[in-house]
């Protein structure tokens, strides 16, 4: 199976370089030209290029609209579409635009899954993520085994849409989590807490969850685990969320949370520094606080 890739990316860099570290070739195109010869890919001249020389290509984009500029686009993904082939979008999009381009694919005899993503960079590197995938089951089938090449985790989660709707779903727990505890690991420095001490306690209690088990553990010693989710990103996941569970007639009283704190962190200048930053936005309405001490070096 030929493999095609558009979007290298933070993560389709790294997804991609999984594939290609397995053996096998990836005909690539992103924006930037570097990106592709990083993953170790093929470069190729536009996103028709790959289509037209793909069986299985695979999508990594910011948003819908991306997403709908690179698959309607002249020269797209559509416009080279050929029945019998698969388009594996793993973008964070909205729901409504994923079940239009699965039925104009499909209208040229081409697959389209929705595969969402969970694991955040280090997964990606080490080929463990979680796909939740939307889309015909026997499509998936067929390219399973080029998935499994960077997942460790795949589920059929229903028809066209369900995987970007779980993953919306995903992401908005995701989104509390995280800024819910850097709320929380801020007020504990602030109360002279011992942050080891204070997450220890979480981590054994009823307030763990995976920014306590995952991030916190490295923020607090400067570690912001670059290379994930930006807070533009996440923003923009919360604000899609919002936007599904109102079409889906669900009252949203927890979405303000996230929303405030992303939110906070472009305004105060961490738009396209990564996600974990919301708790130094945090931190610097509380009197800038931050979670470590760099140490000053030595003269």
């Amino acid at each position: 199976m030929r493999i095609g890739f558009a979007g290298l990316g933070n993560m389709g860099g790294r997804i991609a370089a999984c594939i290609v570290r397995a053996g096998h070739e990836v005909l690539g195109h992103d924006l930037r030209p570097e990106n592709v010869a990083t993953a170790g890919a093929t470069p190729a001249g536009s996103v028709g290029e790959v289509a037209g020389h793909s069986d299985l290509i695979l999508l990594s984009l910011p948003d819908s609209h991306v997403v709908e500029a690179v698959v309607l686009g002249d020269d797209g993904v559509l416009a080279n579409a050929r029945p019998g082939q698969i388009v594996v979008d793993l973008s964070t999009a909205a729901p409504d635009s994923t079940v239009r381009l699965h039925r104009l694919l499909a209208e040229r005899g081409a697959a389209y899954l929705d595969a969402g993503i969970s694991g955040g960079a280090a997964a990606a590197e080490r080929a463990a993520l979680t796909l939740m995938v939307g889309g015909d089951a026997a499509a998936l089938e067929r390219a399973r085994p080029a998935l499994e090449l960077f997942s460790a985790h795949i589920f059929h989660c229903g028809p066209s849409g369900a995987g970007h709707t779980v993953k919306l779903l995903n992401n908005f727990l995701n989104a509390i989590a995280l800024s819910a505890t850097a709320e929380v690991m801020v007020a504990g420095k602030k109360a002279g807490l011992d942050l080891e001490t204070l997450l220890a306690v979480l981590n054994a209690s009823s307030g763990v969850n995976f920014a306590t088990l995952n991030r916190f553990p490295k923020i607090i010693h400067g570690d912001y685990l670059k290379g994930g989710l930006t807070n533009t990103l996440m923003l923009k996941d919360v604000n899609l969320y919002v936007e599904l569970v109102a079409r889906l007639g669900v009252a949203s009283p927890n979405s303000a949370g996230p929303l405030a704190s992303f939110g906070l962190a472009r305004a105060l200048g961490y738009a396209d520094e990564i996600s974990n930053t919301v708790v130094d936005a945090i931190g610097d309405l509380s009197g800038g606080v931050r979670l470590h001490t760099r140490e000053e070096p030595a003269e």
